[in-house]
């Protein structure tokens, strides 16, 4: 499944991008698409911890479900 990652304040810094797509496999959870994040900019692993996170704009945790074409916040 395809999700969009969206990348504010902080994270945007760090990351250096505003946006970024990861393709994941059915099933996936919020952590699994940090988890991507991270292994693609490292730096984001300590800032994380201090992050909200929401996916189709409602603030949810990390064992929450994402869908194929979902939008995730951090």
């Amino acid at each position: 499944m395809r999700i969009t990652l969206l990348y504010f304040a902080a994270a945007r810094e760090v990351a250096g991008i505003e946006r970024e797509t990861f393709d994941l496999p059915p099933a996936s959870d919020v952590a699994a698409l940090l988890e991507r994040a991270v292994h693609a900019h490292p730096a984001l692993r300590s800032l994380l911890p201090r992050c909200r996170v929401a996916v189709g704009r409602t603030f949810a945790p990390t064992d929450a479900s994402i869908r194929d074409g979902d939008e995730v916040a951090i």
